[in-house]
């Protein structure tokens, strides 16, 4: 019997969302599950609805990875790319700290906004919300020199500001104000101060060439690849190993925080593990983002399909607003759900498996394969876009079937 340490690594890792997930699908299937009904029948049909959705935005299906670079471009300008090209960087390297810096703090301020925030990009006059909103605030607070300690060198996230910042620091860069609410604000500045005080606890891994920060971790991936390789799935172990104490205390195992893990009665392990499904879904998104700037440094990355698809409620909204589930109760529609409640437990399980389940369909479909379009390719082409799409057609507001009780650290 493995011991609750081992239990609890197996449960930090893509395979533990996958396999877990894929408990409470089958258990759909029977008719189990206390909330959801499945209709598999409708799968092919919400498979054309995506690959229309992907026509509509990649008529090439040259399609990028899902990550959060996507967000850092508006009316089809890439403003990162354009800081990024402006600057002389003295090694890859250091340009992919930067980016991994900016990466990490910026899927960390990612959380749900919320309907009524909205960013006026103050270079462009643009207005944004929602991912694409929190997006350019942070590439804007990043740029401005908000998380350095130098003002001569202010692309980069020093651990020691990180865990300074205060609510009003993060209020102040997201443009927020009583007629401005932002959903989840403490939480996203306790979030970077515990990013700061984690980072700088561990300068083996995040000062091995530079100042503690969380771009760090690139020198720590690229010092343990193998030909110039990383598994995406390492990618993902290094993020909830050596950042898994900036996740709020929820529950813990062998002496390991789980981070986005949760409980359903239906998961039966028969050991010290059972009842435990876990999600990771901001440290996947932060995995997935985190690909690119070692492409860009020469490095490849292997298995990005050991990912999983992201459990949020586009990809969860896509297979409600498109009747592959159902619930059970239509009125709990019209209340919110804490995170850990049975009914969010079983939206995102069944996300996760019906995107593994769907991705194939829309491959064949396409002509394509799992190399050619992996399934990160099919979140951004894809079903996260889908999701957006058919929630605005349904509801005016185009917001999710389901309301989350969110503190800014899960979605």
């Amino acid at each position: 019997m493995p011991d609750n340490a081992a239990l609890a690594l197996s449960l930090l890792s893509p395979s533990a969302v996958r396999s877990r997930s894929r408990l409470l699908y089958e258990a759909g299937l029977r008719g189990e599950l206390a909330h959801f009904t499945i209709h598999p029948e409708t799968l092919p049909a919400l498979a054309d609805y995506v690959i229309e959705t992907i026509r509509q935005n990649y008529p090439t299906l040259e399609i990028p990875f899902h990550a959060r670079w996507r967000h850092f471009v508006s009316v089809g300008q890439d403003r990162w790319g354009e800081i990024d090209a402006s600057v002389r960087w003295p090694s890859g390297a250091a340009r992919a700290r930067a980016a991994y810096d900016l990466a990490i703090t910026s899927v960390l301020l990612d959380a749900g906004a919320g309907p009524n925030w909205r960013f006026t990009d103050p270079q462009t006059g643009l207005v944004s919300s929602r991912s694409e909103g929190l997006g350019m605030a942070s590439l804007r607070m990043f740029a401005a020199g908000a998380f350095s300690l130098s003002a001569d060198d202010p692309l980069r996230a020093d651990a020691e500001k990180l865990a300074r910042l205060t609510a009003d620091d993060i209020a102040a860069g997201f443009q927020v104000t009583g007629g401005n609410p932002l959903v989840g604000l403490e939480g996203r500045a306790a979030l970077l101060r515990r990013l700061g005080e984690t980072v700088l606890a561990r300068p083996d891994v995040f000062a091995m060439a530079d100042g503690p920060r969380p771009g760090g971790l690139f020198d720590h991936l690229t010092s343990h690849s193998s030909d110039r390789t990383v598994p995406a799935p390492a990618i993902l172990a290094a993020l909830l190993i050596h950042l898994g104490p900036i996740w709020p205390g929820r529950i813990s195992l062998g002496g390991l925080s789980l981070g986005d893990c949760w409980r359903h009665p239906l998961i039966r392990t028969g050991d010290a593990s059972e009842g435990l499904i876990p999600f990771h879904k901001l440290s996947q998104w932060m995995a997935y983002s985190l690909i690119e700037p070692l492409q860009w440094t020469g490095h490849k990355v292997s298995d990005v399909d050991g990912l999983t698809g992201l459990p949020e409620y586009r990809n969860g909204g896509l297979f409600l607003d498109g009747g592959v589930i159902s619930l059970k109760d239509p009125d709990a529609a019209l209340i919110a759900h804490e995170p850990g409640s049975t009914l969010v437990v079983e939206w995102r399980a069944l996300t996760v498996a019906l995107l593994d389940a769907v991705a194939p369909l829309i491959r064949q479909k396409l002509g394509m394969t799992d190399e050619t379009l992996p399934l990160a390719k099919v979140l951004e082409g894809g079903t996260w876009s889908a999701g957006r799409r058919i929630a605005r057609e349904k509801r005016p507001e185009g917001g999710p079937p389901l309301s989350i009780i969110s503190d800014g650290t899960v979605f």
